[in-house]
């Protein structure tokens, strides 16, 4: 039996608005319509592939479901993570802006992967804090566009994904603090040093490029929708963080499917549940102190600002998921369940597929969600083994 140990907590979410119109406002930070172009220019990059959907067949039977697809992000561009598609992407956009300020025209991405403005892109300084993922991506992406890069990381951010970062180039500095002192510090530097600063997060005075981040999100989600073949999930478990991937899923499956969208299920550490919290309150709150968890990529306290706009009323539940889910939930993953797939998942990958097999294994879980026989639950596999020494140490 594919069973797992764990505790979740449940909000369900009084502002959620099942029944409104995707509005207008919405429309600005993500949309079908917005993302068709960036789908386009993403696909046309180097070593581009659809990553794969798996149907796992025998762990919906075992928990009582109709259907879970896992998307497998642990193979994406070779960075074994879905954040190669946003930060990446955000570096392009903000390198195309500055040749087309000083040169008077604006290059596509194949202008800049040629090296047309070699010369020009030398001179730019990418920078950003990071769990580990975004970081990779943007210093993946200032290397293939030919800028350099500064990333910042926190203090528990491990040696290997250090290492991952600084082998794309980049110069990495680590701060003595959590995840949201080194988004203010990478800010400040930024600000001294004349850095272009490429976050997934968004905060006052900086709303417009984690629009482009969360607009590269939309290669995975258009390519799940092409491979559902015509299928509509009718529940979605998805990874919390500071709400960027979530919004960006919340919004595009919206604006796609109106009131057929599935109802949207954000799953949160204990220690790191910004989200839940501020659903409670009903407006941005924070979360302060170590946020301790083993999911390095949602150990965050502050929520974006712009995806809260769109989860405070797209966000049908917020739950939180125990530590103890993780490492059982990789091991199931990595063995494969009967003639399921075996999948390599990284600690970040599985809190919505930990979540939702937990509360098909209770009732009261199961009637709060409505989950049943006839449920169709997609969750997404983030990232693979981004901290290889990390993951066999979980793993075995």
């Amino acid at each position: 039996m594919f069973t797992i140990e764990g505790e979740l907590t449940h909000f369900p979410n009084p502002a959620a608005a099942r029944e409104k119109e995707y509005s207008s406002a919405l429309r600005e930070i993500i949309s079908v319509a917005k993302a068709k172009q960036v789908i386009a220019d993403i696909k046309s990059w180097p070593a581009y592939s659809p990553t794969p959907l798996h149907k796992l067949n025998h762990l919906a039977k075992n928990s009582g479901l109709a259907a879970i697809w896992y998307k497998d992000e642990s193979q994406r561009f070779g960075l074994k993570s879905f954040k190669a598609l946003g930060g990446a992407y955000a570096v392009a956009c903000q390198l195309q802006n500055i040749v087309e300020a000083r040169c008077g025209e604006r290059p596509n991405t194949r202008d800049l992967l040629d090296g047309n403005y070699k010369e020009l892109l030398a001179e730019i300084v990418i920078s950003c804090a990071t769990d580990g993922n975004h970081g990779r991506s943007v210093a993946w992406g200032a290397q293939l566009f030919g800028a350099q890069c500064v990333i910042y990381i926190h203090r528990d951010v491990s040696k290997g994904r250090q290492q991952a970062i600084e082998a794309f180039g980049a110069e990495v500095i680590r701060i003595d603090g959590n995840y949201d002192a080194s988004v203010r510090e990478a800010d400040r530097e930024a600000k001294k040093h004349g850095r272009l600063i490429v976050s997934d997060t968004s905060y006052k005075g900086y709303m417009e490029i984690p629009k482009d981040v969360a607009l590269g999100y939309t290669v995975m989600i258009s390519e799940i929708v092409d491979q559902l073949a015509g299928e509509i999930p009718s529940h979605v478990f998805i990874q919390g963080g500071v709400g960027g991937l979530a919004s960006a899923v919340a919004g595009y499956f919206w604006d796609l499917w109106g009131e057929r969208r599935p109802r949207l299920i954000v799953v949160e550490p204990i220690e790191a549940n910004c989200l839940q919290r501020s659903a409670q309150a009903g407006k941005p709150v924070a979360v302060n102190g170590e946020l301790n968890t083993l999911m390095a990529g949602l150990a965050c306290g502050e929520v974006s600002t712009l995806a809260w706009e769109i989860l405070a009323c797209g966000g049908d539940d917020f739950m939180t998921l125990s530590e103890g889910a993780v490492a059982q939930t990789m091991r199931h993953l990595a063995a494969g369940y009967e003639s399921d797939p075996a999948i390599e998942a990284g600690e970040s990958a599985v809190p919505g597929l930990a979540a939702a097999v937990i509360a098909c294994q209770s009732k009261y879980f199961s009637a709060a969600l409505g989950l049943c026989a006839q449920s169709k639950v997609l969750v997404f596999g983030t990232e693979g083994a981004t901290d290889p020494e990390l993951y066999q140490k979980l793993v075995g």
